[in-house]
């Protein structure tokens, strides 16, 4: 599923107690800052206090008869050969005796892997193209999995839907991973993967004029951070961000989701300790701005289109970032899906709330290219200029 990486040590991280202090973690640190008696009274499927949704509680049910292991008890080599959310979308579909192939499951749009340049060489990539003439648009879409784990593989299912809805060439990376390539490695790969594409664009079949950006969970934080860097770097401008359950910030875990939802799943508050011990090296990388997006500069950024999940410790992330972008005067349209958790998004063939949040995101993209067309049009050009 995942491409290679150098194996990392086989002993369980210990030891760095500046980040276990500043995430508020440690043994048993899924338990920290629940409310009282929230254990007592939380949903066997959910973790929590909150029910999922009939869709979603058939992928739980798959995916804990998948038997994964806690993935904060494990090594990161361990980690990435445990079984995912998209494992549990097609056991749920194999269980119905449905389609499980994603090009049938999505017909109308191909898929291609290739090469991009990342900040220190090569990245593996998938391109996904929508049926049609083009040039298309073009999306970089970065995938989850704190900086640690993930792959373009196991977050096919967003990236493809979102070529189909958008009618976007959407170009998914497989940017570094911790903590064989410790941060800002994540970043450095996204700034660079934007780059490329900004440039080579028409080579797609691409419009260069016409980017987005768009990510889930630390993919999420990637898209953000991406377009604030490139705005800096003086690279052609995205016209919009989907941001899909993002990672704003890692400095305060007493937020009201981390509190509701630190035994959730798929992703619970430990995990998240778990991922900073391996993406970090000192506590103050954790408040740099391109993670700390509270810390940065969001002013001049392109409309964003910000989803979250009721059960996910990420939740009140997505309320923080909202706040920030009203300081920094930044349009935006957020959405909550109840009933869903973290990772539900890519779950469209199964979970009726994937298909609503993707519709959102693909609508909010579509409406920014065609804003992007109408104000390309409006502007007189050299061949207008001479006539």
């Amino acid at each position: 599923m995942l491409r290679p990486h150098p194996r990392p040590s086989s002993r369980p991280m210990s030891g760095r107690p500046w980040l276990l202090a500043a995430l508020g973690l440690g043994l048993g640190a899924a338990l920290l800052g629940a409310p009282a008696g929230a254990a007592d009274k939380a949903d066997p499927k959910t973790g929590t206090t909150f029910k999922a949704d009939k869709d979603m509680a058939s992928v739980l049910d798959a995916l804990a008869g998948l038997n994964p292991k806690p993935i904060e008890t494990l090594t990161p080599e361990e980690a990435r050969r445990q079984p995912t959310p998209a494992d549990a979308v097609k056991a749920v579909l194999r269980m119905k005796g449905q389609e499980t192939d994603p090009a049938r499951l999505v017909p109308d749009v191909t898929a291609a892997d290739r090469t991009v340049a990342g900040a220190a060489g090569p990245l593996p990539a998938r391109v996904y193209t929508p049926k049609g003439a083009g040039p298309f648009p073009v999306i970089v879409y970065f995938h989850g999995g704190g900086w640690v784990i993930g792959s373009k593989e196991a977050y096919d299912g967003g990236a493809r839907a979102m070529a189909g809805q958008a009618k976007a060439i959407v170009v998914s990376v497989d940017y570094r991973l911790a903590p064989e390539h410790k941060f800002p490695a994540q970043h450095d790969d996204a700034l660079a993967a934007y780059r490329w594409v900004s440039e080579h664009a028409a080579e797609l079949n691409g419009d260069p004029k016409r980017l987005a950006l768009a990510g889930e969970s630390a993919g999420g934080n990637l898209a953000l951070s991406t377009a604030v860097a490139a705005r800096t770097a003086g690279l052609t401008p995205p016209q919009a961000i989907v941001a899909v359950y993002p990672v704003v910030q890692l400095t305060d875990t007493n937020t009201p989701s981390y509190r509701d939802s630190a035994n959730a799943k798929p992703l619970n508050k430990a995990m998240m300790g778990w991922f900073g011990q391996h993406v970090f090296a000192s506590k103050e990388q954790m408040q740099d701005p391109r993670v700390d997006l509270l810390r940065a500069d969001l002013s001049g950024l392109p409309p964003v289109a910000l989803i979250n999940a009721q059960i996910d410790p990420l939740r009140s992330d997505g309320d923080l970032l909202v706040e920030a972008l009203k300081k920094a005067n930044v349009s935006h349209k957020q959405q909550v899906f109840k009933g869903v958790t973290h990772e539900f998004y890519g779950m469209t063939p199964v979970v009726g709330n994937a298909k609503s949040a993707q519709g959102f995101a693909a609508k909010e993209l579509r409406h920014a290219f065609e804003r992007s067309l109408r104000t390309s049009d409006s502007k007189p050009t050299e061949a207008k200029l001479k006539e």
